[in-house]
């Protein structure tokens, strides 16, 4: 350590009046005693106040810029020497030599970065303001060849790439064919891996991610997957899940998806297609996945229940349907959903199957199963009054349906059952869905889905109530004073923030529970004649109306 005091000495009085020769052996002490004990050789360096003197030395036409450089990447190992690095002034020299020439230069100018921003956002996000990254890109093209430098360009890109801010600097430069460029040449697993690592975070951009679907990444990502798919090594099975992954993600942003879409006629959308039937849960999952990207638009959901996509998903459904793969289910009922929003979609869905094949999955106990299971139902019986008759009459579904209202723990299946009870009342507008509603204890959960945070929850089951109220009345009673229907209806009648439809469709269902006694009395205990008429002067024409209505009523039957 004698020696590392010395050196560090003769550096100070070295460096003021650069004396290269003198200077040299110092850096070359000091890079020994760095190798030899890092953490206590950074002390001494921070100690002895060298760090302020490495800015000058930073000279682009000194032969001592790459030890210069490699000194402070070794000192910036350490976390408690990032912040002194900084201090010192020495990013901005750094990021100069950035537009060297010499492959040492750069080599080491790109570790000591690396390493002074390690793990600090703020510091990373100062190198992107400062212009790194179209820098760092121009540099992969030019020294591709140089295994150390491009990996040192991999390592900064999966670093900068975490941060949003870089996103639309790194679309502004040609990375995506670089990467691809890259990705071509090589044969190793693991330089794979690491180009992967940049490639994931960058394709959350949809401007990249349409840039990398030109580039030719995907016939690169078909490729990996063809050539892993029978693998049974940890690194082809590793190789496909990533690569498979990545086709999906690209296929997440609407343009990069239509591209490859090709009106049902791209060649990637047919090979896509060959993954359903595949044996290999992984490419049945990123199959089923793609449909349910592929499927964002009406145009592309007709073509493909047209050409019969429905018949390969419902067939992996029934593969999974015992002891079956959770993802595997969840991402072929997302598809199927997809799929049943188009009207002209839903009428030739039911007739291939799908509800059916769907109901073999109620007994699942997985809350990402229920959830894709329910919005499907829906979907499907949107405007179909007879499936929506032959569902609702399901005493097992709707038990089902009505345990899911409950489960607390998982608000998305509880809003979707509730959903799904009412869409089934309002869409059949039939007594027997209404009774078998009635019997497996369905109205408590109706009435508790009117007071919603959301609106358009709150207007669903104000009309699946209204038709209960209307096709049975007499059944369903009971079950309206149980759960205080009268007194959600004046709550919402009273409050200013209701949505005009959310009054108008309250008043139309005090008229229509009017004809129960029990209901009547609670109607006149709460003096709604009062909250009605004062909505005779909503802003509202069609509230205001139906206020008049309303108070007519009120006023008749008192």
């Amino acid at each position: 350590m004698d020696n590392l005091s010395e050196a560090l000495e003769k550096l100070k009085l070295a460096s003021t009046d650069s004396a290269t020769d003198s200077v040299e052996s110092c850096l070359d002490c000091l890079l020994k005693a760095l190798a030899n004990n890092n953490t206590e050789a950074s002390v001494k360096i921070q100690e002895m106040a060298v760090l302020p003197l490495l800015p000058t030395l930073l000279n682009p036409q000194s032969s001592c810029t790459p030890k210069v450089a490699n000194i402070i990447a070794e000192v910036a190992k350490n976390e408690f020497m990032r912040s002194p690095c900084v201090e010192a002034g020495l990013i901005p020299p750094l990021i100069q030599l950035l537009n060297s020439t010499d492959q040492e230069v750069l080599l080491q100018t790109g570790r000591a970065l690396g390493n002074i921003c390690y793990d600090s956002h703020s510091l990373q996000a100062q190198l992107i303001n400062m212009g790194v990254i179209p820098t760092l890109v121009k540099l992969l093209g030019i020294h591709s060849h140089n295994t150390a430098l491009t990996e040192m360009c991999l390592i900064a890109f999966g670093n900068l790439a975490e941060l949003e801010s870089s996103k639309e600097q790194f679309a502004s430069t040609n990375i995506a064919v670089e990467l691809v460029r890259l990705f071509q040449k090589q044969t190793e697993h693991e330089k794979k891996e690491m180009i992967f690592e940049v490639l994931a975070p960058l394709a959350e951009n949809d401007v990249i991610k349409l840039q990398l679907v030109e580039a030719g990444l995907v016939e690169c990502l078909l490729e990996v997957v063809a050539q892993t798919v029978d693998g049974e090594r940890e690194e082809d099975i590793a190789q496909l899940k990533t690569a498979s992954d990545l086709m999906v993600l690209l296929l997440l942003g609407d343009e990069s998806m239509q591209k490859l879409f090709e009106g049902g006629k791209g060649s990637v959308f047919q090979k896509v297609l060959s993954w359903i039937p595949s044996h290999n849960h992984q490419l049945q999952l990123a199959g089923a996945l793609a449909i349910a990207n592929f499927a964002r638009n009406d145009g592309n959901c007709i073509h493909m229940v047209d050409t019969g996509i429905v018949q390969r998903l419902l067939e992996l459904l029934d593969r999974h349907v015992e002891e079956g793969n959770v993802t595997v289910q969840h991402a072929a009922l997302s598809a199927l959903r997809n799929l049943a929003i188009p009207v002209v979609n839903k009428s030739k869905m039911l007739s291939a199957g799908v509800a059916d094949v769907v109901l073999k999955f109620l007994q699942s106990e997985m809350p990402p199963v229920q959830f894709k299971l329910l919005g499907t139902l829906r979907m499907l019986i949107d405007t179909q009054a007879e499936a929506a008759d032959q569902l609702g009459t399901n005493g097992k579904l709707v038990e089902r349906l009505v345990e899911w209202c409950e489960a607390k723990d998982h608000a998305g299946v509880m809003g979707e059952s509730n959903r799904l009870l009412s869409a089934l009342i309002r869409h059949s507008k039939s007594k027997e869905v209404v009774r078998t509603v009635i019997q497996g204890g369905g109205v408590k959960h109706l009435v508790t889905m009117a007071t919603s945070e959301h609106m358009i929850m709150q207007n669903e089951a104000l009309v699946a109530l209204g038709l209960i109220a209307g096709l049975d009345l007499v059944a369903a009673e009971k079950d309206f004073v149980g759960a205080s229907l009268v007194s959600v209806l004046h709550k919402l009648l009273s409050d200013v923030r209701s949505a005009p439809e959310i009054k108008y469709n309250s008043m139309i269902l005090i008229c229509a529970v009017m004809g129960s006694e029990p209901l009547h009395k609670e109607v006149q205990s709460l003096a709604f004649i009062d909250v009605v008429s004062k909505l005779r002067a909503h802003e509202n024409k069609t509230v205001s109306h139906q206020a008049s209505l309303t108070e007519q009523r009120l006023t008749a039957q008192s």
